[in-house]
């Protein structure tokens, strides 16, 4: 594993008197070496990060390169004025751009959990040209006529407090949506990197301002070209059976659908031996 993180110079208007440009910090890591012709993109999910992946990344390993990035406004990654789907797209564009691999004649596979498979598909739909496979593991898309009046967002919205100690912070990680988690070797894993101290005390990583500056994809429109595969929880409160049929229904000539029987929303964190294999089996029936 390489922890990686690289500076991306922002848009400078010409108009303007000429200056340095704004420079933001998109960190990622990678794992294996571009020798291999499968390279497999990772994309957490609303408010976590690139540690997420730790456990399961190296599982990849020895058939494919792996990248993990912290999406703007989360993890490492710098806090931003402004959030969006586009942007986030932007940021993973950069990375691959980086590391030589658009254009290269690898197979690009992109997986991402919750948020992250809506990133994932947003930039399969907007860069069909770039992306060969795409993963998503219990990302609900919702029909147009789903009822967002009626929604129960499941977000971390709480504005950041300060705690006074590293212990009682840890000791709040909470996964969003709420649920249980056998492993909780996991779950105190990715707290301890949710966190970082400043001068007022301990906080979480991510910008609290993110979550009403995004924006929901409620009117996007995802157009799927590539061969795709949809790993949904069987205990997932985020997809019912509505969400699913139209899911099944819209995305039928491209995407296969697995149940992981026992996982929640968080199937990584509940199964990641079982995504490990569900992936590996799938990524062999492509022929990647």
């Amino acid at each position: 594993m390489r922890p990686i993180g690289f500076m991306i110079p922002l848009h400078t208007n010409l108009n303007t008197k000429p200056s340095f440009p704004k420079i933001i910090k998109v960190a990622y890591q990678t794992w294996g070496n571009k020798d291999h012709q499968n390279i497999i993109f990772l994309v957490h999910g609303t408010g976590a990060h690139m540690k997420w992946w730790d456990p399961i990344a190296p599982q990849f390993s020895d058939e494919a390169y792996v990248l993990a990035i912290d999406l703007p406004g989360m993890g490492d990654s710098a806090h931003r004025e402004d959030y969006s789907f586009k942007s986030f797209s932007q940021a993973m564009i950069d990375i691959l751009n980086t590391e030589q691999l658009i254009d290269s004649g690898k197979n690009i596979i992109l997986v991402g959990h919750s948020l992250g498979g809506h990133v994932a598909g947003f930039v399969a739909t907007e860069h069909p040209n770039i992306v060969d496979y795409l993963v998503m593991i219990d990302t609900p898309i919702r029909p147009p006529d789903y009822d967002y009046a009626k929604h129960r967002s499941t977000g971390p919205l709480r504005m950041i407090k300060y705690y006074e100690d590293k212990i009682s912070i840890v000791n709040r990680f909470r996964l969003m949506p709420a649920q249980e988690c056998e492993n909780d070797w996991y779950l105190r894993y990715i707290g301890e990197h949710s966190i970082y101290e400043t001068e007022e005390g301990w906080r979480w990583k991510f910008d609290d301002t993110l979550f009403w500056k995004l924006g929901r994809l409620s009117e996007y429109k995802f157009n799927i070209q590539c061969k795709a595969l949809y790993i949904y929880g069987g205990n997932s409160m985020l997809l019912g059976s509505k969400i699913l049929n139209f899911m099944e229904k819209e995305f039928e000539e491209v995407m296969d659908f697995v149940e992981v029987p026992g996982a929640a929303h968080h199937v990584p964190l509940d199964k990641p031996l079982e995504i490990v294999a569900i992936i590996k089996s799938t990524m062999s029936m492509w022929g990647s």
